[in-house]
């Protein structure tokens, strides 16, 4: 095992010592708040992205082309993503919705920590030596990570009968699909299709992944305009909250395992 991959060892482990210890202060009546998961999501964010780093400059590109080097960029925005909203003051800051985010990251680095999935560090193929493909895989994963907040506190709305908690989740979930949003559009579509007409000289094929992509976008599109145009801050948003991250996943996995097409390298 080289460094990279001892880096990306105790990242995970990192990872869920803080879950394990925000269990622990999750049904807690009082208002404190744990002192040791912010260090430990710190230190697995850290660790995830030295690992890519020391890959990076193993490869001579930046280490972001292979299934496994994605799922551990994706993990490690998730935590630095939970990090910054406990430290935030902006938007509320609900514990049960930074737990559940971190097992999701938690569950992401645990598919990339097995062995049917590659770890090599392998120099990447021409068609994936580029700066648009950066932009395209980095920016769409960062906007996943955003989405991957707003599905737990989607989930917590629909469970949760308190008005007052529904609220304060209903804000981080609109927060972060606002934010996620913009960044997978410029990720996903924009830069997609520009690294696309770059490798493949067209703009859009139809191509499984590029379809899923655009259905993601949709839905999300649909929480938005239900959430802003329509007004409603219902059970409605939620559903289609998680409806749009159900979508994301299945663009990543399922498409990759089961709909192969010119993103199957990737």
């Amino acid at each position: 095992m080289n460094l990279s991959q001892v880096l990306a060892s105790i990242s995970f482990v990192a990872c869920i010592v803080s879950a394990l210890v925000m269990a622990l202060y999750l049904f807690r009546k009082d208002a404190a708040f744990d002192r040791v998961s912010p260090w430990s999501l710190g230190l697995s964010s850290l660790c995830a992205f030295a690992s890519l780093a020391l890959r990076s400059m193993q490869i001579g590109f930046v280490a972001l082309t292979s299934t496994y080097e994605s799922l551990l960029f994706y993990a490690s925005v998730i935590t630095a993503l939970v990090l910054l909203a406990r430290i935030q003051k902006r938007i509320p800051f609900v514990r049960g919705a930074a737990f559940g985010s971190v097992f999701v990251a938690i569950v992401i680095m645990a598919v990339a920590s097995s062995p049917l999935l590659p770890k090599e560090a392998l120099s990447p193929i021409p068609a994936l030596r580029s700066g648009w493909l950066l932009l395209h895989v980095s920016f769409s994963f960062i906007g996943e990570a955003f989405f991957v907040s707003g599905f737990v506190a989607s989930i917590m709305f629909l469970v949760i009968k308190s008005r007052d908690k529904r609220d304060s989740l209903d804000r981080i979930t609109y927060t972060m699909i606002a934010i996620g949003y913009a960044f997978f559009t410029s990720g996903a579509l924009v830069f997609g299709s520009i690294w696309a007409q770059k490798a493949w000289g067209r703009w859009w094929s139809w191509d499984p992944k590029e379809t899923w992509a655009l259905v993601s976008w949709l839905v999300y599109t649909l929480y938005l305009h239900i959430r802003l145009n329509k007004k409603r801050k219902d059970s409605l948003p939620s559903v289609v909250s998680v409806i749009g991250f159900l979508c994301t996943v299945f663009t990543f996995f399922g498409v990759n395992y089961l709909l192969p097409g010119l993103h199957s390298y990737g």
